[in-house]
């Protein structure tokens, strides 16, 4: 996988996500880096269809070494664009903060998400409602970071 700096990188359609990632990337990642008082993290994943790059603004929580997403699509009945991309392209890159590095996306099993679920709600109490908005299981992310090396 080449490195997401050296290839036009296609920032969200929605308004106010491509403003945020805008913010987020042209301050080296010292604004921008918060939604709705929730810690956020870029995105840089591989689209399934074009193959290129695209850039989504994302809350997140920890596990250990590892950054939680969660694809609630706002509790839509369909998942997010981003996670079918990294379903089929799990090799990606973060922006936290002022570090950029490699990762490797992962779907939680549903085991694993009951424990982390939790803390993802305090993270973000929304989360909550938007899993009983829809009868679609929302999925929970863990991104292991590759640093020092190529994802």
């Amino acid at each position: 996988m080449s490195d997401a700096s050296d290839e036009v990188v296609r920032i969200s359609p929605v308004k106010w996500v491509a403003r945020q990632a805008q913010v987020y990337e042209e301050s080296g990642g010292t604004k921008g880096t918060t939604v709705n008082g929730a810690p956020c993290l870029l995105l840089d994943y591989r689209g399934r269809r074009s193959g290129g790059w695209h850039r989504t603004v994302l809350i997140y929580g920890r596990d250990g070494e590892s950054y939680l997403v969660v694809a609630s699509n706002g509790g839509g009945d369909a998942h997010p664009l981003w996670f079918r991309s990294v379903a089929e392209n799990p090799d990606v890159r973060l922006r936290v903060g002022a570090d950029r590095f490699p990762a490797r996306a992962e779907r939680l099993l549903p085991e694993e998400k009951t424990r982390v679920w939790p803390h993802l709600v305090e993270v973000f109490a929304p989360y909550d409602a938007y899993q009983q908005k829809t009868s679609r299981d929302i999925p929970v992310v863990r991104l292991h970071p590759r640093r020092g090396g190529q994802a």
